[in-house]
């Protein structure tokens, strides 16, 4: 097998929390479709991902910084990692960029800690908090790299590794608010494949409407 065979990016967890299912659909079965915040998404992720290095009122900010394997064998690429300069060295803080705001659940969270971990490999220092930055609010929002939030990166990346090892794809489970908001969901059908509503189940509310 090849060492790079079990390589997972590090993407793959966000999707992973968002719905199993669309990290399934990206990750193992290669799908992909287009829409307005998917493409935006990228635009923006396309500018902050070229790689540069310059100084900033002090701070050395990198630009599309490779992250390599080691931790988790995880790989992806950071929008950007500021190099502060502290008593004892550098300390680094990586910042993601996303375009919307911030979500009630915690798959941008994971997503910057595993670049944390990444980094902490790479640089063998601790690295203590990363910035979110939100396009609708321009503003960023600080994550502390705790205990609780490094378990939860840890056990997802092991669920989305057992998950892509077994190639088999979640079974559809429709949730209005996270289903229609999703590039896939014509991939997807969420309605049509949700098993928890039974063949009588979906007779009877086609009839009443």
């Amino acid at each position: 097998m090849d060492d790079d065979d079990d390589l997972i990016p590090i993407s793959a967890l966000q999707h992973y929390l968002y719905c199993p299912r669309q990290c399934a659909l990206i990750h193992i079965e290669r799908l992909w479709t287009e829409s307005r915040d998917t493409a935006e998404g990228r635009l923006l992720h396309e500018r902050v991902h070229s790689p540069d290095s310059e100084f900033r009122k002090g701070v050395r900010v990198v630009t599309g910084m490779p992250l390599l394997p080691p931790m988790l064998r995880l790989v992806g690429v950071a929008d950007v990692v500021e190099f502060r300069q502290e008593t004892d060295g550098e300390l680094a803080v990586p910042i993601e960029y996303k375009k919307g705001r911030p979500k009630p659940h915690s798959a941008d969270e994971v997503q910057l800690c595993a670049q944390a971990l990444s980094l902490e490999s790479m640089l063998g220092h601790e690295v203590p908090k990363g910035f979110l930055f939100y396009g609708k609010t321009r503003a960023r929002a600080e994550v502390i790299f705790d205990s609780e939030l490094r378990n939860l990166t840890t056990e997802t990346a092991m669920a989305v590794r057992k998950m892509m090892a077994s190639s088999n794809t979640p079974s559809a489970e429709y949730i209005p608010k996270r289903c229609d908001r999703c590039s896939l969901i014509d991939l997807c059908n969420p309605r049509w494949l949700d098993r928890s509503h039974d063949v009588e189940h979906w007779i009877r509310e086609h009839i009443e409407d």
